[in-house]
């Protein structure tokens, strides 16, 4: 542990991910929280929006231009779609390093960003200087980065589930099937007709079909693995649950594959990936639950010769804030683990 803390700030208060980003870094080792930003909420203490912080994190919220008033090290931006782009552009000359929660510079340019996300993105230049977050894909790039596009929840799991077999070109690039179930957090903390009670529970269905804006980012990163257009056929669905994504993906090797092979595969890897476990057994989400770990499975189906993976997250720890901070850990030079190792939430 270094002798002067780090000082972050979270620009984004009232939602599910800025709650999470404080619950990890109050207690992380390396940094302190100098700065909790809230337009709406502004006055009030942290702890009255997230009554979880009572006596522990009760500082005033300010607004989002008080960022520039004191030296800080990194900026998380814990804002929706639209509205992160307009302060990366705002700071773009600043000391700090931002990591953006929302999907404003995921994609590789503003043309795909406005096709997938219909809304008008006005600073093309940030595409030039981010990078997109996921470390067990793009370490070496974050560590130099001073802009990080954290990735989307089913994303990560998904990509994280077919990473190896796209990689090695084990597998049919235009028939990968992947299908996504997750928690009603996903959706944020703003309520609408589709979030409420009566709507979610004892209830189960799919959206976005066809259409989903995840669907472009985990092409856009798979073909990264694959130096190529990759297609996926990606289909969310919601559960009647608070938190947690399992996407299972269907694909059909190009060569001949057993079991065996599989398991190799993805052993090696994430052998050195310290949040992706590969599991001898099918992962739950209350495996994975509160914390930044990735559970994975493969399965190769004889019969169907067909390989099936299955992957679980928290999509607000590994799929936004615990990610985050993985990436945070990178750019400032501490240990990719530090202040993420927590256990899973279970039961």
């Amino acid at each position: 542990m270094s002798n002067t803390r780090k000082k972050v700030a979270i620009v984004g208060a009232s939602g599910y991910t800025g709650s999470e980003l404080a619950r990890f870094l109050l207690h992380h080792p390396e940094v302190e929280i100098a700065m909790i930003t809230s337009e709406t909420h502004e006055g009030k203490p942290f702890s009255t929006l997230h009554p979880q912080f009572t006596g522990q994190l009760d500082m005033p919220l300010v607004s989002a231009q008080r960022v520039t008033d004191e030296p800080l090290d990194v900026v998380f931006l814990a804002l929706p779609h639209g509205v992160s782009m307009n302060f990366v552009m705002q700071w773009a000359d600043k000391s700090f390093k931002i990591i953006d929660l929302s999907g404003d510079f995921r994609l590789k340019n503003s043309e795909v960003y406005e096709h997938w996300y219909k809304k008008d993105h006005n600073y093309e230049k940030g595409f030039d200087h981010a990078v997109y977050g996921l470390p067990e894909l793009h370490k070496d790039d974050i560590v130099q980065s001073d802009l990080v596009a954290n990735p989307g929840c089913y994303p990560t799991t998904s990509t994280l589930g077919v990473a190896p077999l796209v990689a090695e070109k084990l597998i049919d690039i235009e028939g990968i099937i992947i299908d996504a179930k997750s928690g009603i957090t996903g959706a944020g903390i703003k309520p609408s007709l589709t979030t409420h009670f009566s709507n979610v529970n004892d209830n189960f269905k799919a959206y976005g079909v066809k259409s989903h804006r995840h669907t472009i980012e985990i092409e856009e990163q798979l073909g990264f693995l694959n130096e190529g257009e990759v297609k996926v056929q990606f289909t969310p669905h919601l559960l009647p649950l608070d938190r947690g994504i399992l996407a299972t993906s269907y694909s059909t090797p190009l060569n001949d594959m057993t079991q065996e092979k599989l398991d190799d595969l993805y052993q090696s890897f994430y052998e050195e990936k310290p949040f992706v476990r590969v599991r001898e057994s099918l992962p739950t989400l209350k495996d994975v639950r509160g914390s930044n770990y990735c559970d994975v499975h493969p399965v190769w189906d004889e019969r169907t010769n067909r390989i099936m993976v299955f992957s679980a997250i928290d999509n607000l720890v590994k799929g936004a804030a615990g990610q985050a901070i993985q990436n945070m850990n990178l750019m400032l030079g501490f240990e990719e683990t530090s202040g993420l190792l927590l256990n899973p939430l279970k039961p």
